[in-house]
């Protein structure tokens, strides 16, 4: 006779299973766990970062620091390339407090932020190309949004690399140091060309010619168009001619890095002549545009990149890649500074009023330029500083040495890059004679013979 098991019989079975079942998923966890802590440890024990070791500190930031740490009242800092007025303090122009009014909270709005960027796109392209280029009327320009000049260079070095990977790009000797680290750490092969001549203060023009000659054909060539960094040397409207006409011998590609427009001359369209010149002689040319120094958005990082095609398809297509590259690396750029710019640039009166104090900003520079000069003549200087006045832009190569350089930051409170690089708007009609003393005495005098002057400015 068969057995049929009851309710109560069944129940019972289910409720052995059950536990069986949560006891082996338990023991599972556990398990798990352990292998999971193990591994941590073990990983721990690995020391995965202990070959990492402190990055060298940047040189600009060396010097705001020291300069911090000093409480001497005659403190002097000709590091940092930033506008200051006169009395040293940041400016904040009056078409951005004006622009700033006006856009009132409109960054919050997902349309206006997008078609402000475009339209900052197309404003940005006719200040360096010209509003009248045929660049502009037929289409052939590929622009974007990126975060200040160096995320437009950071994004033009992984295009770069993406689609000429083994191609060099040449760098001016001496240049802004980040541009080394921009193009190395975009695996891009870094090579030089001399620039500078450190006897004449001024273009080493025959070493360049030589060295766009030299390089292997179709090569990059990144290009300082006006106010060189760190030198503020720029050629003459004959020798970019010369330039230009080398590179196009050559099939180089010439990249332009416009950080200053505006700052050596204080003219817009003066300072895009080189760019300009360049198209006439029917270049395809890229461009990194910065708005930091000539509007004063320091903190804002906005900048554009430019590369133009031989047609309108083909710039849609670079268009396209350099999205592309764009969304990886920082996928949409900061919108608040930018609908500043585009503002201004498509406002008449908000441009006039820029223009107006940009010219401003130039002039200073120039005249502090001027009187460094002046107070160093008047103290019967053995050296020739003609260059403080030849070269142009926010920064001079003073010709001083290392040596030199500390012996201003020790006994005089002056603190600039190691170069020699000094940031003019850093000057002052209060402190530009104590200045051009102690540049006199630590380039006239043996150190063991320098007397520190304790005159205030």
């Amino acid at each position: 006779m068969l057995h049929t098991p009851s309710a109560s019989t069944s129940t019972s079975t289910s409720t052995v299973v059950f536990l069986l079942r949560t006891i082996v998923m338990w023991r599972s966890f556990v398990l798990t766990r352990r292998c999971i802590s193990t591994s941590t440890s073990k990983a721990l024990s690995l020391g995965w970062f202990d070959h990492v070791k402190p990055a060298p500190k940047d040189p600009i930031i060396g010097i705001t620091e020291a300069f911090l740490a000093d409480p001497s009242p005659n403190k002097i800092n000709l590091g940092v390339g930033a506008y200051r007025d006169d009395e040293g303090k940041p400016v904040v122009l009056q078409c951005v407090r004006d622009a700033e009014s006006k856009i009132a909270g409109s960054e919050f709005l997902e349309s206006i932020s997008a078609a402000a960027s475009s339209r900052f796109v197309e404003e940005s392209v006719k200040l360096i190309y010209g509003k009248d280029s045929d660049v502009i009327k037929e289409r052939r320009f590929a622009g974007l949004q990126a975060l200040s000049g160096t995320g437009a260079c950071r994004l033009f070095a992984e295009f770069q690399r993406h689609f000429h990977p083994d191609v060099p790009i040449f760098l001016p000797e001496p240049t802004w140091s980040n541009h080394h680290n921009i193009w190395r750490d975009a695996q891009v092969p870094v090579r030089t060309y001399r620039y500078y001549h450190p006897d004449s203060k001024g273009l080493n023009f025959g070493a360049f010619m030589d060295d766009i000659k030299n390089a292997p054909e179709g090569s990059f060539f990144l290009l300082h168009p006006c106010a060189h960094n760190p030198t503020g040397v720029d050629p003459t409207d004959g020798q970019w001619r010369e330039i230009s006409n080398q590179l196009m011998v050559k099939h180089h590609f010439p990249f332009f890095d416009m950080a200053y427009q505006g700052f050596a001359s204080g003219d817009l369209e003066e300072d895009a002549k080189a760019i300009r010149l360049f198209l006439e002689d029917g270049h395809i040319v890229g461009c990194a545009q910065s708005f930091a120094k000539n509007m004063g958005l320091y903190g804002h990082r906005v900048g554009c990149l430019s590369v133009l095609g031989k047609d309108q398809k083909q710039a849609m297509i670079v268009r396209s890649q350099l999205q592309r590259l764009a969304r990886a690396m920082y996928s949409s750029p900061p919108i608040h500074g930018v609908l500043l710019v585009s503002t201004i640039l498509s406002d008449p009166r908000l441009k006039a009023e820029w223009i107006e104090e940009l010219k401003v900003m130039a002039d200073r520079i120039r005249s502090m330029r001027a009187s460094l000069f002046d107070n160093l003549e008047k103290l019967n200087s053995p050296l020739n500083w003609d260059h403080i006045v030849k070269q142009v832009g926010m920064f001079c190569y003073s010709g001083l040495n290392c040596e030199q350089i500390d012996q201003l930051a020790r006994d005089f409170h002056i603190y600039m890059t190691r170069d020699g690089r000094m940031s003019m708007a850093g000057v002052t009609t209060r402190n530009v004679s104590y200045l051009a003393e102690a540049m006199h005495q630590v380039s006239s005098y043996d150190p063991e013979s320098l007397k520190v002057s304790n005159a205030s400015f």
